[in-house]
């Protein structure tokens, strides 16, 4: 059940990376951009999470996965501040 659940997760991430890149395509509006590449990396550390707890079965997480998840966020913090200032 638990493989189910990280790849919904990750499929979740997806469509709205998709949807919100196709927002900014339609809009023009930058903080669309912003959230897309945050959810893009985002999905990416998701698929990291089902490949470790499925394919890989470790019994420790990766530590490196959270940090990229960390760079996701941060992206749009950046996003979120640049377009203030504009």
């Amino acid at each position: 059940m638990a493989p189910l659940i990280y790849f919904l997760c990750a499929l979740t991430a997806l469509l709205c990376t998709v949807l919100l890149f196709r927002g900014f395509r339609r809009s023009g509006f930058r903080l669309l951009f912003w959230s897309g590449l945050c959810f893009s990396v985002l999905t990416f550390e998701n698929l990291l999470l089902l490949l470790d707890r499925t394919i890989w079965a470790t019994s420790e997480d990766i530590p490196w996965r959270r940090h990229i998840a960390l760079v996701g966020l941060a992206m749009l913090l950046y996003g979120m501040i640049w377009e203030d200032k504009k």
